[in-house]
């Protein structure tokens, strides 16, 4: 008989998907990307017993159809009430999918005692099919490397976890008219785009190993977004026949320019967008820019900011 507890409740964090390193994988890997959780925009719900299967808030009708695969996979029954206080906003590029499905699995695997793994919860729900950021900032938060796929790969492997610096802020602009390519549309979007020079994924592999990922160990913030506007840059350049253009939204690429110019860096999109985000050092500034960026745009007022700070710790399950 599994144990069943009173309630479990889960926070599962965004993230920042900061872009591809190979996407043709000539090498024999595929993919490989570079992330990072966020602290203020998560997915959170509660699990409790109940006479049937009801969910509520926001995302329910992705989360009742996640709940009703996993419990049928798992042999458990469905009889839960399952509250959702907050839904990372969807196909936005902030991860709502694997995190949705994440939250889900944890809190089945923590109220039923069944010992699962996250990598297990990711392959049970189809997650980290292409990009392992999602599943490896649910185990560990922070900034994230995963190795991409090869041809045993069930989820790709997280190579690179580093605390990102306290003082870092990250200012997100999203455009509320659209959202970025999901499903059927970004598998076709994959299926088209042209081959990816090896020389280039050589290049940002470089350019993330020796640059990159030094420049956080060492909190130099500046060449740290040199490396990511450089990554953002070439990847964006090379989805722009599917996304039109290297931003998904032409307001949010004008308004990143603006940042860029007033001392921003990590200048990009966050998976396919329409979400544009950078970086800066202290809350202040950031505030500050955000401040000035919503007078200077307000013509635009599809468009709205938000300033994050990465997470350096993983999703969380309560029991109680």
């Amino acid at each position: 008989m599994k144990v069943q507890h009173s309630k479990v409740s889960v926070i599962a964090p965004a993230r920042l998907h900061m872009g591809f390193i190979d996407l043709s994988g000539s090498l024999g890997r595929h993919f490989g990307s570079i992330g990072i959780a966020l602290n203020e925009i998560s997915t959170r719900l509660s699990i409790t017993r109940a006479e049937q299967c009801t969910v509520t808030g926001p995302a329910a009708q992705r989360a009742k159809k996640c709940t009703a695969m996993l419990c049928r996979t798992l042999e458990v029954s469905d009889k839960l009430n399952i509250t959702i206080e907050a839904a990372i906003p969807e196909h936005v590029g902030l991860g709502s999918g694997t995190q949705m499905s994440l939250a889900i699995g944890s809190a089945l695997n923590a109220f039923y005692g069944l010992g699962l793994t996250v990598r297990e919860i990711a392959q049970l729900t189809d997650r980290g099919m292409r990009s392992g950021i999602g599943i490896g900032i649910f185990e560990q938060g922070g900034l994230v490397v995963d190795g991409g796929r090869g041809e045993k790969t069930v989820t790709p492997p997280v190579l690179v976890h580093m605390d990102v610096p306290e003082d870092w802020r990250f200012i997100l602009v999203f455009d509320q008219r659209g959202q970025g390519l999901h499903g059927h549309q970004e598998t076709q979007a994959f299926a088209v785009l042209p081959p990816f020079s090896s020389q280039e994924a050589a290049r940002l592999c470089y350019l993330l190993l020796m640059q990159g990922l030094p420049a956080v160990a060492e909190n130099d913030i500046v060449k740290f977004g040199d490396v990511i506007t450089q990554l953002q840059r070439s990847v964006g350049a090379h989805f722009a026949a599917a996304q039109g253009g290297v931003f998904t939204s032409p307001e949010v690429a004008e308004v990143m320019d603006w940042f860029e110019r007033q001392g921003a860096v990590a200048i990009g999109q966050t998976s396919w967008g329409p979400t544009g985000f950078c970086a800066v050092d202290g809350a202040h500034f950031a505030e500050s820019l955000v401040r000035h960026a919503g007078q200077e745009f307000a013509h635009f007022d599809n468009l709205s900011f938000t300033v994050a700070s990465a997470r350096n710790n993983g999703g969380d399950v309560f029991v109680m």
